[in-house]
């Protein structure tokens, strides 16, 4: 079986992360670690020590983790908006999205928020403190999800 494990972002200030992925979102943190490793190498970054947060549901372990990524000083990437372009697009949510959208507004994060309705799912996009698009999608949208593992 091929599975995705997690969805990592290189973060400039984990405090601010936090606010917007844990108090704003409503994820939980289930580690918080640092590890030493050949980063260089691997990942370009500038030490061999980096700092690793996963953050998901502890009773739903499964639906997916979001890791934030302290690599220390790496250079700043712009945060306004921009067009797409090919890589990587977004990291897509499912929450309640009006709910979701007041707790980031009262928390002063996540920018003005783009929103529609799509068959009848409300979804909205924001972006995290380093730039990261990040989509939330209504919980109605699960009833899709059910019918994919029923299909295939």
């Amino acid at each position: 079986m091929t599975a995705v494990h997690h969805s990592a972002i290189c973060v400039r200030d984990v405090d601010e992360s936090l606010r917007f992925w844990r108090d704003g979102l409503g994820f939980v943190v289930m580690m918080d670690q640092r590890f030493t490793g050949d980063w260089p190498t691997l990942l370009h970054a500038p030490s061999t020590s980096l700092r690793s947060l996963f953050l998901g549901d502890p009773t739903s372990p499964a639906s997916g983790i979001v890791e934030l990524v302290d690599l220390g000083d790496v250079p700043e990437t712009p945060t306004s908006d921009r067009a797409a372009a090919p890589g990587f697009l977004l990291l897509s949510v499912m929450t309640d999205v009006v709910p979701a959208l007041d707790r980031l507004a009262a928390l002063g994060l996540g920018g003005s928020p783009r929103r529609t309705t799509v068959v009848g799912v409300d979804m909205a996009v924001v972006r995290d403190p380093d730039g990261v698009l990040v989509e939330l999608v209504g919980a109605r949208a699960s009833a899709n999800l059910d019918r994919l593992a029923i299909e295939t």
